[in-house]
């Protein structure tokens, strides 16, 4: 039985799955008793001619019978993730995940199905209590610094768009599973084939619950609400927490990249840790049915919110680039810390809200930060974070691009309502970010104009500061994805090997598959 992929079905903008699927059979001409497990491999818009818009489709499925033709690719067999278990060392303590973001989450669902009994160690709350904290936050701006829009259950991807595209590579077919365990689990069929894949909110906050029912299941334990404090390592590796030590063999530091004070004590516990590049800016919006008009040639939702992608390299020589854009989405306060200021992207699985929002952030280097300290990019980000605090009366400040551009701050909002989770207030952001990245932003924004009309309007809403688009730090690792000390295991984005929810979760799957090798399950 070979498993065969039809690619580059060009059908016009009302077609369905259904329609792609006969397309397929007709093209390598079998017909539906020939043939099992079919499906849609993949779908993109290609809008290149406007209003010509096209869905293009990669149909997929099993059959004994020999095809060949023209965009026919046969496998041997369906594409799967697997492994083998071939460690032959004893375990002789329970291995411990830090931190239940996409990197731990997937580490330890695998480790747990295959007999490994995880403790997982999540310094925020159950994904339940969690969303209630954050909603009191939005409404109140009491903020928990423990459970938070960064910290707790499914790590700070829950509460974003849930953005499933990721530029790496597939070898070994490691996002297939990480798709498909999502869709395992709650997340819309449409995710394993969508050319820009996406979850909501809504979705995820009831999916990452399920997988963590998942893992108690198969003998994995929880421990929510307890922060790390500390990592020592003398014949066995010992994980303090307020009130407890666990003791084990095996560590995995999966946690986020607004864990700074577990960074600081790592820091200080002789672990090896380098300051890294990473991207600051702010957040944009636009009305949505404006982006579509652009986009797709019509302003409805025909084909979903639309969504774009933009880079600029600038004068000064930075990058300038759109990060983590919600089509139909919400600026949301994701601060974590006391006196500091921080928002990111937020939709939720309908991606209906008015507005579209964007990072628009520029690069730094460790060349930017006042100091050769590995936590420099940690100081860095907690500057502006408190400038913008301070701008915004303890709100998210917000400015229109037009004033933006003058210095000015805002007296009032034009065309463009901010669409917000939390209070903001009107300001002048010229005073959160140093110049030189002010003016890249600006450079940039002038240049998307000329990609995307009205960009650059001088209603357009700017937000911020958006800080946390990646890891200030890298926590050094070797070929086996040990730290210096070794047995613990730094992964996903916080520890800085990955950049989103799918990379992190691939990350957390190539630690298993290194533990793994070494140790067989009790």
């Amino acid at each position: 039985m070979s498993y065969i992929k039809v690619s580059n079905i060009k059908l016009n903008i009302d077609a369905t799955n259904d329609d792609a699927i006969k397309e397929a059979l007709k093209r390598v001409k079998l017909s539906f008793d020939d043939v099992s497990s079919i499906e849609i491999a993949k779908l993109s818009i290609d809008a290149r001619k406007k209003p010509d818009i096209k869905k293009i489709f990669t149909v997929g499925f099993e059959t004994s019978e020999k095809v060949s033709g023209k965009d026919v690719i046969v496998f041997n067999e369906r594409p799967e993730y697997k492994y083998d278990i071939t460690g032959t060392s004893e375990l002789n303590h329970r291995p411990v995940v830090i931190g239940f973001g996409p990197a731990g989450m997937f580490a330890s669902y695998l480790l747990a199905i295959n007999g490994y009994k995880p403790i997982v160690i999540e310094r925020g709350g159950k994904v339940d209590a969690r969303v209630e904290s954050v909603n009191k936050f939005w409404e109140t701006n009491e903020l928990n610094t423990e459970s938070n829009v960064q910290f707790g259950e499914g790590g700070a991807g829950t509460f974003s768009d849930g953005k499933l595209n990721t530029g790496n590579k597939d070898k070994g077919n490691r996002i297939k599973f990480v798709l498909d365990t999502f869709v395992k689990f709650g997340a819309n069929e449409d995710i394993k084939y969508d050319f820009k894949p996406h979850i909501g909110t809504d979705i995820l906050t009831k999916l990452v619950k399920s997988i963590r029912e998942e893992i108690e299941n198969n003998g994995g334990d929880f421990y929510f609400d307890t922060k790390v404090t500390e990592i020592t390592k003398d014949n066995t590796i010992k994980v303090k927490t307020g009130d407890k030590t666990f003791e084990t063999d095996i560590v995995i530091l999966a946690i986020g990249n607004a864990a700074r004070d577990t960074f600081e004590m790592l820091n200080a516990n002789g672990f090896k840790l380098e300051a890294k590049p990473f991207a600051v800016g702010l957040r944009i919006e636009h009305k949505q049915k404006d982006i579509n008009k652009n986009q797709y040639g019509f302003e409805d939702n025909r084909l979903g919110a639309a969504p774009y992608k933009l880079t600029y390299h600038s004068e000064s020589g930075r990058s300038i680039y759109s990060f983590c854009m919600c089509p139909g989405g919400y600026v949301v306060n994701s601060s974590s810390e006391v006196d500091r200021m921080v928002v990111n992207g937020m939709s939720y699985s309908g991606r209906d809200g008015e507005n579209a929002n964007s990072a628009i952030v520029c690069s730094v280097t460790p060349d930017d930060f006042d100091s050769n300290n590995p936590l420099s990019g940690i100081e860095f980000q907690r500057k502006i974070e408190n400038n913008a605090f301070v701008e915004g009366n303890g709100k998210i400040p917000v400015q229109q691009f037009v004033d933006f551009k003058n210095k000015t701050k805002s007296e009032s909002i034009g065309s463009i309502k901010p669409q917000l989770k939390g209070e903001y207030e009107l300001a002048n952001l010229r005073n959160v970010l140093p110049d030189y990245i002010s003016e890249a932003l600006i450079e940039g924004i002038d240049y998307f104009g000329n990609i995307i009309d009205g960009f650059n309007h001088d209603d357009v809403i700017l937000s911020g500061v958006e800080s946390r688009t990646s890891s200030p730090v890298r926590i050094v690792r070797d070929d086996d994805l040990q730290s210096n000390i070794k047995g613990i295991y730094p992964a996903g984005e916080g520890a800085g090997y990955a950049g989103g929810i799918v990379s992190s979760a691939v990350d957390g799957i190539r630690v298993f598959e290194k533990i793994i090798d070494k140790y067989k399950p009790f």
